[in-house]
């Protein structure tokens, strides 16, 4: 269906995982689309795969932010959507947690997130749609998470203050909460191949629909979200996650 036609949409992150099915399905949508990415290598292939804009801007360097929403400024004026998918994952037992791996992650994480949003606000249309990619490890207490589902808690928090501060603009913000997703971000965390394993079984045994969720799952939401479909919904969150986030054995 064609529900986003004529929309401008910014996808961070978009290369690969959540992010390139959502920056898909925001295309099969109508919408115009640009990816944003830190490798240009894997910006530039998926653009080129997707049939979209692509940007190499990396979170953590605000400057290349700027220089992000310049190009699309003058490429497209202004903008519809604005999917802050960009993150990362690094898990550590507390005790164990470095500063390096504390600043990474609060600084794609949150400070990324956060900062993405206030410079895009300036070309974001009255009556745009914000969506923030989080996590149900801001609630879950799940091991070795402490300080990514940190990261995640604060990106809600931030969320529901931006929707209301925004409202008047008629910017609706919300939060999408996955669960264990199919993505690479895992074998992003320098872990062994095993150990991945294991995680990941364990895991699955956990989530009461006893599958791991799709990153096109989570597409499907984010289109929902930045569609006039949710046009009275700002300062949620929804969870997507099986079940998880219901399941008491989840921390066991």
């Amino acid at each position: 269906m064609s529900y986003l036609n004529g929309k401008v949409a910014v996808v961070t992150g978009g290369n690969s995982g959540i992010g390139y099915s959502t920056a898909r399905k925001l295309k099969e949508d109508g919408a115009t689309v640009i990816i944003t990415g830190r490798s240009a290598e894997k910006v530039g292939a998926a653009a080129l795969e997707l049939g979209v804009e692509g940007i190499v801007a990396d979170v953590l360097d605000l400057s290349a932010i700027d220089a992000a929403v310049s190009q699309i400024k003058n490429g497209f004026g202004q903008i519809d959507i604005l999917f802050v998918n960009a993150g990362v994952f690094l898990p550590a037992p507390i005790g164990q947690t470095s500063e390096a791996m504390f600043d990474q992650q609060m600084g794609i994480n949150l400070k990324g997130a956060v900062f993405t949003i206030e410079k895009f606000l300036p070309i974001l249309k009255d009556g745009g749609s914000i969506i923030n990619l989080s996590s149900i490890n801001a609630y879950t207490g799940m091991p070795n998470t402490g300080i990514y589902g940190a990261s995640k808690a604060a990106l809600n928090s931030y969320t529901r203050t931006a929707a209301t501060e925004l409202a008047p603009r008629k910017i609706r913000v919300n939060a999408v909460n996955p669960g264990p997703i199919y993505t690479p971000i895992f074998s992003k965390t320098g872990m062994p191949e095993d150990q991945l394993t294991g995680m990941a079984e364990a895991m699955q045994n956990r989530i009461p629909l006893k599958r791991y969720g799709q990153p096109e799952d989570i597409a499907e939401l984010v289109a929902f979200l930045a569609s006039d479909r949710a046009s009275f919904i700002t300062g949620a969150e929804y969870n997507i996650d099986g079940g998880t986030n219901v399941n008491p054995l989840l921390a066991g």
